[in-house]
């Protein structure tokens, strides 16, 4: 069913809120508001939602730029008052790594070929990289302006605001407001945020805190009222580059959908199952664009017990419960070569911990000290000028761990996870999208796995024999040497096997069904790859299988969009 006849839009915890797309409809941005002669690039973001028992949505957003502003504002039309805490980057480059889409080929040998020194493809695993509900006004004075909440959390400093109602140019009243107290921004984009405010929403808008440089931006964790996740692309739109990807996790008690956008399957004859991580991308834009910039994959569905350990495993916090118990009198070397080892030098808040609390050595800068910390302090150092353990252990618990283990608590607290990717084009962002749940569909595997048969003779090496792949929904593609037969852009296939407008229940409705033009086109293609199989028939078979299953650190997808969150809250009919 679709979404427009079950729905009503809310932003971020704001029930019965107006909507953006009809007469009562209003929903949250998020965008980059710099010095428009040295504009921002939005350069990538991933995005976590957890819908809890309660019905209350948590949103983690990570947040990157380049450009050379030291400052930058980054505006979220809200509703209410978010809590606002820090994450990690650490966490989400983690669960990325648990859920990555892997391509794998178990190879197959027919008959003997002549000479083996050519082998390729050993079945190790590829991978592609692959209105205003709540909220009293702390402040006004007089400009049309009211402050909501403000404070500091990690590297920012934050301001939530209200326009008053009876504003006409609640943008560049809002706009006015922020730049007289240090915010950078400018009305570049003006027109895409007022639909929001003019709807009634707060605005909350991040600045870096004095002290801090773009190095210390890390992923924000937001806490909203009850309703459905939603990722609002329109005002984003004035940042965003060609093809960026929108990376996607929902945990919530059953597998979450795309609401208003298509659900696109792949058709993995055009993946590169030799080295998957050049093409995977490639064929999710190709597949987005061809249901007009607006559909998700679905890479993975399934128990969250698969990233139970996956950000701040057992054994860590186990480690880190030591580390803080410890009595490290005379023993601050050793501290310090503890907890970098535990934790890494680079995890988000650590440059900040090391820089409140250690001063380096004469002519060594932090980072410098940082990329090898005991090329400058001795393991057995036991007592560092300045430097106190207890104040030290507090800081990092606060900056560097407990973000770590604020998300694995949220993760671990849901029962199921969904991750979504597609990718987008500024022309494509014209409508918001939005993820329901539907507990009638299957698990989705992130493991994709294949059997390839090679065709030897003695004639032939095994480098230059034909072969066959057999994919998993029982296509055959047929090809010769260590070259895939087909490429990402190949016009004789659909990036799309199939393409579906799920709803809440059911298997949804298949808006296109390309398995009949793939299967023909296939059958065309491998009728002119010829065997080079013994005619005798194979001699021998021998079969080449995955060890364990390495799994890729990171797919590699490049440019994530930054965007703001906000949540649609649904009105479910009566059954």
């Amino acid at each position: 069913m679709r979404i427009g006849m079950r729905t009503l839009l809310a932003l971020v915890g704001c029930l019965g809120a107006a909507a953006l797309s009809a007469p009562n409809v209003a929903q949250a941005c998020g965008g980059f508001f710099c010095n428009s002669a040295s504009p921002v690039n939005q350069q990538a973001e991933r995005i976590v939602f957890a819908k809890g028992d309660d019905g209350k949505v948590t949103a983690i957003i990570e947040i990157k730029y380049a450009g050379p502003s030291n400052q930058f504002a980054w505006m979220l039309p809200v509703s209410g008052k978010p809590t606002v805490r820090v994450s990690s980057t650490a966490a989400l480059d983690r669960l990325q790594a648990q859920t990555n889409p892997q391509y794998t080929l178990n190879t197959i040998v027919e008959g003997t070929c002549r000479d083996d020194l050519g082998f390729f493809g050993t079945g190790v695993p590829g991978s592609s990289d692959n209105a205003r509900d709540g909220g009293t006004a702390l402040e006004g004075d007089g400009s049309g302006v009211s402050v909501v909440d403000r404070g500091s959390v990690g590297p920012y400093d934050y301001v939530i605001l209200a326009v008053d109602a009876s504003e006409t140019d609640k943008v560049g009243v809002a706009v006015e407001w922020l730049s007289s107290r240090g915010y950078d921004v400018n009305e570049f984009g003006s027109d895409r945020l007022k639909p929001y405010l003019d709807a009634g929403m707060n605005l909350l808008t991040f600045k870096l805190s004095k002290g801090f440089d773009s190095g210390a931006i890390r992923p924000v964790m937001l806490e909203f009222g009850s309703g459905l996740p939603a990722i609002p692309l329109r005002p984003t739109a004035v940042a965003a580059t060609n093809d960026m990807g929108v990376l996607v996790w929902v945990l919530a008690e059953t597998r979450a959908v795309p609401a208003n956008y298509l659900s696109l399957e792949l058709n993995e004859a055009l993946i590169n199952w030799f080295s998957p991580g050049l093409t995977y991308n490639a064929v999710v834009t190709r597949a987005a664009n061809e249901a007009g910039g607006q559909g998700f994959v679905t890479e993975f569905a399934g128990d969250a017990n698969a990233i139970d350990q996956a950000v701040f495993p057992d054994f860590l916090e186990t480690q880190w419960a030591t580390i803080k118990r410890t009595d490290w009198t005379n023993r601050e070397g050793e501290l310090l070569s503890t907890v970098i080892g535990a934790f890494g030098p680079n995890a988000d808040g650590t440059r900040d911990v090391f820089a409140e609390n250690l001063v380096p050595p004469d002519g060594i800068s932090l980072d410098e000290f940082l990329s090898c910390v005991f090329c400058y302090l001795d393991y057995g150092t036991t007592d560092i000028q300045g430097f106190e353990p207890a104040k030290f252990l507090t800081d990092f618990d606060k900056n560097v761990a407990e973000p770590l283990k604020a998300t694995q608590e949220l993760l671990r607290a849901q029962a199921y996870v969904t991750r979504l990717y597609t990718t987008m084009s500024p022309d494509e962002m014209t409508k918001d999208p939005m993820f329901d749940f539907n507990a009638d569909l299957p698990s989705i595997s992130n493991v994709h796995t294949a059997d390839r048969i090679i065709e030897c003779s003695p004639e032939v090496d095994r480098s230059d024999a034909s072969w066959r792949v057999k994919l998993a929904n029982g296509q055959v593609v047929r090809g010769r040497g260590s070259q895939w037969p087909f490429a990402a852009d190949d016009e004789g296939l659909p990036a799309n096997e199939r393409t579906v407008r799920l709803g809440t229940e059911g298997e949804g409705e298949v808006v296109d069904d390309n398995i009949r033009v793939i299967a023909a086109a296939l059958s065309d293609h491998n009728a002119g790859v010829p065997s080079t199989a013994s005619s005798a028939g194979g001699s021998g078979l021998c079969s080449t299988k995955p060890g364990s299953g390495e799994r890729s650190a990171g797919l590699g997808f490049a440019g994530l969009l930054a965007l703001g969150m906000f949540v649609a809250a649904r009105r479910r009919r009566g059954r």
